[in-house]
């Protein structure tokens, strides 16, 4: 209710904010990962004298520096660019908690992104110990990043102690911190495996080739028990309710969840029975498609974690529409247009009921919801009279518990009712 409100048309903003988080994930989680692997492939290739396995890894750190440098940093960008339009209560929220946690992790991806240019500008330049240890900087950075980072999204879901003391620390080291830190460590692996493996299909002469490939799937594996363990752990101590959203009182969220780990077992079955075992057969399109693969699953399995936090954007504190629940009580039978900022209809009276209701519906439903884009309102009520939306507006909570409740008073109520029985005709 403090900013200017900004209309994505179809797509909505809590789309476009997922599009972009997902492409970021799905590069930031290799970034990690493929450090590692660069330096210990390459120091391995020194130990074995296999001067085709360092061509390899050379070529590979080229297209790992242009990938996570460059798509990287320029999506990560994009994510602080859309969250600070679509919910800047929530963003400004998380800078102030977190303040001093963004300065140290900005300080890791100095060093990180110094680390990588450095290592990759100075292949056979500088002695392979000496190289090596700049690679050694980089994971590491790059590890550290992902401790704080993991700290500040985990805190969205499970804000721990932080709710009662306000304390950083409390709010950083949440329940989920590190069942979360464990699973992500798992998908960096993981992901560095599944994107050597394409880099390696490139390759010309089948004996280097079959070697990475069969080395790349073996990483892909790697990833597999610390997800699980993660995983298991990450159920055990979220909050009751996003458990249940996962288990089925929301249809969707639990087929996403399920896609979750279907996918993910098609995965590693992959890396084993075709990557480890018969690494010959892995051409460039079999490589692509289980890129596509990795993709379609970090993006079902984002989806799923922001969706669990539903109704909140900050688990028990901030609802998705930016709404504090503690002032829930005192909004519930007060005017909500006269308390918000950016509106052009101050009061619901019975000649502007259409104009005012959409005001509401701005400030109260349009982050998550279109007219008829992406989670579009009027599908889901298209058969419904303006008395049945004013009946269900004051019981939302009750009949879908991934929805915030309606704050406003009767006329407000009445005029969105209105509105939104106006996208039926």
């Amino acid at each position: 209710m403090n900013y200017p409100f900004w209309e994505v048309p179809l797509f909505g903003g809590g789309l476009l904010i997922t599009i972009i988080a997902i492409l970021h994930v799905f590069v930031s989680h290799f970034a990690i990962g493929g450090g590692l692997f660069l330096v210990l492939l390459e120091a391995r290739a020194y130990r074995d004298s296999d001067q085709s396995l360092l061509s390899y890894v050379k070529a590979h750190s080229k297209f790992f520096l242009l990938l996570t440098v460059v798509f990287g940093a320029v999506s990560g960008v994009g994510i602080w660019f859309t969250i600070s339009l679509v919910h800047p209560d929530a963003t400004s929220l998380l800078i102030h908690v977190f303040v001093w946690g963004w300065a140290i992790e900005w300080t890791f991806f100095l060093v990180e992104v110094s680390s990588i240019l450095i290592y990759y500008a100075s292949w056979d330049r500088i002695e392979p110990k000496l190289h090596i240890i700049i690679g050694w900087i980089y994971f590491v950075s790059a590890y550290l990043s992902l401790e704080v980072i993991n700290g500040i999204l985990s805190f969205m879901l499970t804000p721990g102690g932080w709710l009662e003391n306000r304390s950083f620390w409390a709010g950083f080291f949440n329940p989920s911190y590190f069942p979360s830190l464990i699973i992500r460590t798992g998908v960096a692996f993981s992901l560095a495996g599944l994107y050597a493996t394409f880099t390696a299909s490139t390759l010309f002469f089948e004996e280097v080739k079959r070697k990475v490939v069969r080395y790349s799937c073996k990483w892909v594996m790697i990833g597999a028990p610390l997800i699980i363990i993660g995983g298991i752990w990450y159920n055990l101590v979220i909050p009751r309710k996003s458990l249940e959203l996962v288990s089925g009182t929301a249809p969707t969220v639990s087929l996403f969840a399920m896609a979750t780990v279907l996918l993910s077992i098609i995965i590693f079955s992959f890396a084993y029975f075709i990557g480890c075992r018969h690494p010959e057969s892995f051409t460039r399109p079999l490589s692509l498609l289980f890129l596509l693969l990795g993709l379609l699953v970090t993006g079902v399995t984002e989806w799923t974690r922001e969706a669990v936090r539903k109704p909140y954007i900050i688990y028990d504190y901030m609802y998705s529409n930016s709404i504090l629940k503690g002032d829930i009580e005192n909004l519930m039978n007060s005017p909500i247009l006269s308390n918000a900022k950016w509106v052009s209809v101050r009061e619901a009276l019975p000649w502007n009921y259409h104009e005012a209701g959409e005001q509401v519906f701005r400030v109260e439903c349009r982050i998550c919801h279109t007219n008829t884009g992406y989670n579009g309102i009027k599908p889901l009520i298209s058969s419904w009279t303006e008395d049945d939306i004013y009946e269900a507006l004051g019981k939302l909570e009750r009949l879908k518990g991934f929805m915030p409740p309606f704050v406003g008073n009767e006329s407000e109520r009445r005029a969105l009712a209105s509105y939104l029985s106006s996208l039926n005709e």
